[in-house]
């Protein structure tokens, strides 16, 4: 009997042994592999993120041999296939008319009950059915069985299940996001990187015996590898930077001029040149910060009950936000007109998914669709007015309000104090101060959440800007700020609005009739003219004057328009710096501004803050871009014109490729030659002393890591001798050459 007991407990150690063994594998192997957002929520990413570790030099050559081989085995293909077919359909968020069954089970478990069902796969050969039906129901025992069968040794098994990941990138980079990054905890719950590893594995062990032939194919393509050409890419950036610190170590602090108002801008390079259209209008005063404002919260839509994250991706939402404008017996009403149009909606979209409605769909909606469908191409800003018309008819529900009792006081200062001592603004108040987040408007595009805000997770910003705003006007927050000598005049009043990166126009959120707001209103509306014909002539040859607002208008309503903004392409820098440094500087749309003031930093804490939150999500930005341009086949997405949407979570070319992970060849190419983003790492420029910022990195790894190896170029500028330094990779500091 002991002897007994003893067995079963090392079989047991054995299995914990194995287990642990098998996570360590999986979370090594996921390493090399970056993360992807789905198309609602897409944020940027650096597509080497996993290599971030070393040198970028290392990194490049490294990165090519992985992602950017255009030829792989000819049976990696076929697996490729198996897998992506199996994937789609248990990722899929509603484009399939019939669900997968089993999938609240999770992924290993759901597909090894139903892969018997798959001919393919199989082929009916009775080995390897026999094979899929006697799989063991955890995935680790799978995975243990399958490196025995394919005779991987206990040196090559790493090296081997990274390969089975970086020749299917784009879906291992969405299962990393489901499993390390997704909002909504329920996905953990169907989904496991181990799963995927265990279910790549057993496709391979059946159709590909000799699989392990794979690492002496990836030996052969190292040694092959012909990375970037990094002095090309290093040239542009020593020129721009040159040009750069030039250019802002002569400027001066300007004198105190009477601010008919302030406004806080997200820090996307899109907010620069508004900013500086709408302060050459007036004496206006612009700011910038995380266009989420400091506040990691969740809102949700009272009426239609959605939610969405609107903070960064690299924080967590501490609190929910419900907006709604109505009280509550017409939010009951408007509850209810909803849940009949969304019923409406669900059955038209079931009929049009269905095998063979959509002939009899046709054949009743045809003309009117025909009709519908010319507008749009025709005429669309006409279409857009009627479609106007027809939501106000029909009361489709819109939030306004946010109620912000579910943050606490206490919870409510802090925010308000954090975020106005981080930008400095701190005293001379002006009697309108702006909060402006921003978002954007186009048709028939994908990639519509990348041109939202990626301080909000990929969603419009003027929900945190009516929040913050909303803080801000709180009689009780407003006296405790006074106690720490942050003193708001009573004449001063905060006021929510979101700037359409599309159309240039600003929506300005619960105000009150003034001569002060009308002319606020109508230089915005200037702002808006001056810079949208900037925008125009980046995006087409030809010239607009007097019309250039309504061609701006046409190309965000144009469901045929591939590149209705340039979004945040040839971004090159982020600036921490007072307004001043920047201010008589045209700085292109190309740099991420955020005010700061070191002055009122004493400990470090915001500029802390700045690099290692919104920096970090810029360097992301810079870097997808910069993969996107230098290879858009290995990095990017290809042409819009030949993508499909997969599963109403990513884009693939053709019917069965991996996952593109990047930005279209029409977001940073003017046309199919011609390269419209310069690919460069980001620059970081600090106006503050080299000790303040000395202090800040020595405390961060992360900062350590990215500066020293090469990802991102870190400068300053003394506020006390103007003079440039660059910061080289030993982490020490040398003065700038003009």
């Amino acid at each position: 009997m002991k002897t007994e007991q003893a067995n079963n407990q090392a079989s047991k150690e054995t299995e914990k042994l194995i287990a642990l063994e098998a996570f360590e594998l999986i979370k090594n192997c996921f390493g090399k592999i970056a993360p992807f957002w789905p198309l609602k929520n897409l944020i940027a990413t650096n597509p080497l993120q996993g290599f971030e570790n070393i040198a970028l030099e290392d990194a490049l050559t490294k990165s090519a041999a992985y992602f950017e081989q255009p030829e792989c085995p000819e049976e990696l293909k076929q697996i490729n296939i198996m897998t992506i077919k199996w994937l789609q359909v248990f990722f899929d968020e509603g484009q399939a008319s019939i669900k997968m069954p089993l999938t609240e089970q999770g992924l290993y478990a759901a597909w090894s009950q139903l892969v018997i069902y798959d001919e393919k796969l199989h082929n009916n050969k009775q080995v390897s059915i026999a094979f899929l039906k006697s799989l063991p129901k955890k995935p680790e025992d799978a995975i243990a069985i399958c490196l025995s069968k394919l005779s991987i040794s206990r040196n090559d098994t790493e090296s081997f299940v990274t390969l089975l990941l970086t020749t299917l990138p784009g879906w291992a980079s969405y299962i990393k996001y489901r499993t390390e990054w997704a909002a909504i905890k329920s996905y953990l719950n169907h989904v496991a990187q181990i799963d995927y590893i265990a279910m790549r594995l057993v496709i391979v062990t059946l159709l590909w015996p000799n699989a392990k032939s794979l690492i002496d194919w990836h030996e052969k393509t190292l040694q092959k590898s012909t990375p970037v050409d990094l002095e090309k890419i290093e040239a542009a950036e020593k020129k721009y930077q040159a040009h750069l610190l030039n250019n802002l170590s002569l400027q001066k602090e300007a004198p105190e001029t009477n601010k008919k108002a302030q406004l806080v801008f997200c820090i996307d390079p899109r907010a620069e040149p508004f900013r500086r259209a709408l302060e050459s209008t007036e004496h206006y005063e612009t700011l910038g910060v995380a266009g989420f404002f400091g506040i990691p919260i969740k809102i949700t839509d009272a009426i239609t009950g959605s939610s969405y994250a609107s903070c960064p991706v690299l924080l967590t939402p501490k609190f929910e936000i419900i907006e709604s404008g109505v009280n509550t017996e017409t939010l009951l009403q408007q509850k209810t007109e909803y849940a009949h149009l969304a019923a409406l909606k669900n059955i038209y979209y079931s009929l049009m998914y269905t095998f063979s409605a959509p002939f009899a769909l046709v054949e009743t909606l045809g003309p009117v669709t025909a009709i519908w469908m010319l507008l749009k191409n025709l005429a669309p800003v006409l279409a857009e007015k009627i479609s106007s018309c027809l939501v106000n008819i029909i009361k489709t529900p819109h939030t306004a309000n946010p109620l912000i009792d579910n943050i606490p006081l206490e919870e409510q200062c802090t925010y308000a104090e954090t975020t106005l001592r981080a930008i400095g603004l701190t005293n001379n108040f002006a009697p309108l101060v702006i909060f402006c987040g921003h978002g954007s408007s186009t048709e028939n595009n994908a990639y519509a959440s990348a041109l939202d805000c990626g301080a909000c997770g990929g969603h419009p910003g003027g929900g945190s800007a009516r929040v913050f705003a909303a803080i801000l006007n709180s009689s009780d927050v407003k006296l405790h700020l006074a106690k720490k000598g942050i003193v708001i005049p009573a004449t001063t009043y905060f006021i929510a609005a979101e700037h359409n990166t599309t159309t240039d126009n600003v929506v300005l959120f619960n105000t009150f009739s003034s001569p002060e707001i009308d002319k606020l209103e109508n230089d915005l509306a200037k702002a808006a003219k001056i810079n949208t014909q900037t925008r125009l002539n980046k995006l087409t040859s030809k010239k607009f004057s007097s019309n250039a607002s309504s061609e701006i208008v046409c190309r965000s309503k144009d469901w045929a328009q591939v590149r209705p903004e340039w979004g945040l392409a040839n971004n090159a820098a982020f600036i921490a710096a007072p307004r001043y440094i920047t201010y008589n500087v045209n700085l292109d749309g190309r740099c991420f501004l955020h005010s700061y003031d070191y002055t009122q930093d004493p400990e470090e804490q915001f500029l802390t803050s700045i690099l290692t939150a919104p920096m970090i999500v810029a360097q992301w930005i810079n870097m997808q871009y910069l993969f996107s341009s230098i290879n858009n086949v290995a990095y990017g997405a290809g042409s819009k014109i030949t993508a499909n949407i997969t599963s109403k979570i990513g884009i693939m070319q053709g019917n069965a490729s991996d996952l593109m992970t990047g930005f279209p060849l029409q977001s940073v190419y003017s046309d199919d030659k011609t390269p419209y983003h310069s690919p460069q790492r980001l620059i970081v420029l600090v106006y503050a002393p080299t000790s303040k910022i000395n202090k800040v990195i020595e405390k961060q790894p992360i900062l350590q890591k990215l500066f020293g190896n090469g990802w991102i170029k870190m400068t300053a500028i003394d506020p006390t001798t103007h003079i440039a330094y660059i910061l080289n990779r030993t982490l020490s500091w040398e003065k700038a050459t003009h």
